[in-house]
């Protein structure tokens, strides 16, 4: 008999792993689809019965982040204000930003120097746990305008590609459907995918409490490290 699988194709585990026996309900700081599923996909393949759903919040950054710092800050500040609003086990926040990699000389005439990079940030409130996805670069016709006005790059990427093919809409719009990043690889690596990346590698540190938490775990009088999952 064949593996059940996520949404997105990955194979979920046929029962819960023991040290997360306490995980229920989870909350996205989003309304965005693409987001609220890639969280879906990565934490319901060890939890399939998990429910999932976004929530409106503030991220506290520019709308266009830019660096690690914003980046990030807007990630944690998403799951930290979609867990206030109570009524789940675990919130999450995904922050997309730009990052410069002025310090790597090899890039710099390659004009792919700026990167595309999300954030997903986790927290149950009293542990937390962050991950990144891949990165992959704009056009520099709108990666450079991006970061000198500081508009947000999807709508300067969406006017790019209406220009050249006519039709801003036939892969999903900005955020939605394949987003961006789908579009530039003609449906090959969705948005969801892209964010589920990050998603799962944050959420490494869950699978694992006794060898990422254990100091929380100790402070806190918890026995949860004892069902970390075995190879």
């Amino acid at each position: 008999m064949s593996s059940p699988v996520t949404s997105s194709g990955v194979p979920a585990q046929s029962r819960r792993p023991e040290v997360l026996s306490w995980l229920r309900r989870v909350h996205v700081g989003s309304k965005n689809a693409p987001k609220i599923q890639a969280v879906r996909d990565a934490l319901g393949a060890f939890v399939p019965d998990l429910e999932v759903e976004g929530v409106e919040v503030e991220t506290g950054v520019p709308e266009q982040p830019v660096g690690f710092d914003e980046i990030v800050r807007g990630a944690k500040n998403r799951a930290q204000a979609a867990l206030a609003r109570g009524g789940c086990d675990l919130a999450a926040g995904i922050e997309d930003g730009l990052v410069t990699l002025s310090e790597v000389s090899d890039l710099r005439g390659l004009g792919g120097a700026t990167l595309n990079l999300g954030c997903a940030w986790l927290t149950d409130g009293q542990r937390e746990s962050f991950g990144l996805s891949s990165g992959f670069g704009y056009p520099n016709a709108c990666a450079e305008v991006a970061l000198r006005e500081r508009q947000p790059i999807g709508g300067l990427f969406d006017e790019l590609w209406r220009a050249r093919d006519g039709d801003a809409q036939k892969s999903g719009g900005t955020g939605r459907g394949l987003g961006n990043i789908g579009k530039l690889t003609f449906g090959v690596l969705t948005r969801t995918e892209y964010a589920r990346h990050a998603v799962m590698c944050a959420f490494v540190r869950y699978l694992h409490p006794d060898l990422y938490f254990a100091d929380v775990e100790r402070e806190l009088g918890s026995d949860v490290c004892e069902g970390a999952v075995r190879a």
